[in-house]
Order: structure tokens, then C-alpha cells, then sequence
């Protein structure tokens, strides 16, 4: 089991700049997958951005260029830089880990992001 605290939203206007924080509560190399995915209102949950244990990355294209996934195995967490930030950035994030071997989710409690024009 992994318990996952997200913080780090909050306003920003266009073209500004956030970073995300994800603490899990144990090793995040432990977990096979560690993500970022956001839901806008009215929208379905899509993935932002993904990390293996390995560190093979993966990005939406809609944050290709502009957001960066990272990570602190020191400090157990997960990063998301974002930067050149869009209205239609704003949304709920969550942070998302994928233990194994027999995959399992677990989810963060999410954080607001609101990019306003």
C-alpha cells in the first residue's frame, strides 16, 4: 500500500510557471509507475505525464515541451514542473502510483490548478 499527498496548486496567469509535489509514503522506486493526470470540469481524467522506476518518461502531447515529470528519491517524491502555463491547463491533478506485481492504483487527493487568462 502507498499513501500519496499532492500539493503545490494554486492561481497562476498565462504563461506562468508551477511546480507540483507528490510525497509518497514509501520508496518510489517500490513503485513500478508514478504519474500525473488531471480532470477539468465536465471532462474525463487523462494522463499529463508518467515515469517508470526505470525512468522512461511519457508525456500528453498537450504538455509536450512545457512540462516535466521529475523525481526525489531522497525525499520519496514526485515533481511536476509546469511552465508556459495555459487557461485550458486548469484542472484538478492528481498524482497516480502503480505498484506491483500484481498491478494495483493508487490515487492522491488532488490539487487545483487554475490558469486564468
Amino acid at each position: 500500500q502507498v499513501h500519496l499527498v499532492e500539493s503545490g496548486g494554486g492561481l497562476v496567469q498565462a504563461g506562468g510557471s508551477l511546480r507540483l509535489s507528490c510525497a509518497a509514503s514509501r520508496s518510489i522506486f517500490s513503485l513500478n509507475v508514478m504519474g500525473w493526470h488531471r480532470q477539468a470540469p465536465g471532462k474525463q481524467r487523462e494522463l499529463v505525464a508518467s515515469i517508470t522506476t526505470s525512468g522512461v518518461t511519457n508525456y500528453a502531447d498537450s504538455v509536450k515541451g512545457r512540462f516535466t515529470i521529475a523525481r526525489d528519491s531522497v525525499k520519496n517524491t514526485l515533481y511536476l514542473h509546469m511552465s508556459s502555463l495555459k487557461p485550458e491547463d486548469t484542472a484538478v491533478y492528481y498524482c497516480k502510483a502503480i505498484t506491483g506485481p500484481v498491478p494495483r492504483d493508487y490515487w492522491g487527493q488532488g490539487t487545483q490548478v487554475t490558469v486564468s487568462s
